[in-house]
């Protein structure tokens, strides 16, 4: 089956087995093995994506889904010269990156929250990271990270307004 999507602001074609899953036709036949492998089931949270801009575990998305649409996986998530961005710079300040498996799911889920909202409640954070799953950092640095970046994207925006 012939699937046509936006991958990363690129536009892709490929063709694929109707069965398999988004997070397969990701890694296997697209090569980005940064969308992680973890339960397949939807409950770690290691395969998110941004589907159309809402955050979804690939592993439960049929790759027949995307057609038409848009993805954006951790690769796609940079600053404009391709370096990492504000929020994943932000990550390693805070030392929120221990074994780094469930990294870009977390990464993916705080993208998906400050691309909601500029100014997220803390509450808001930890609920925004509860489909997402790490035995590593005990989640408050994770919190800290997304925090002080909402807080320096929100103060780039009140620039830009201000310049308006």
């Amino acid at each position: 089956m012939e699937i046509t999507f936006i991958l990363n602001r690129q536009k892709v074609r490929v063709d694929v087995p109707a069965d398999i899953t988004l997070l397969s036709l990701l890694r296997d036949y697209l090569h980005m093995t940064g969308t992680k492998v973890g339960c397949e089931v939807g409950e770690c949270g290691a395969c998110s994506v941004l589907l159309d801009g809402k955050l979804v575990d690939s592993c439960l998305v049929l790759a027949p889904q995307v057609e038409g649409r848009e993805v954006i996986t951790i690769e796609g998530v940079c600053a404009e010269d391709g370096s990492p961005s504000d929020l994943q710079k932000n990550f390693i300040s805070a030392g929120a990156v221990q074994c780094g498996y469930c990294i870009p799911g977390m990464v993916m889920a705080g993208e998906a929250l400050l691309r909601k909202t500029l100014k997220p409640t803390r509450s808001e954070i930890r609920e925004a990271l509860t489909g997402n799953l790490c035995r590593c950092t005990g989640y408050q640095q994770i919190v800290d990270a997304i925090e002080m970046t909402a807080k320096q994207r929100s103060q780039t925006q009140s620039g830009r307004d201000k310049n308006v």
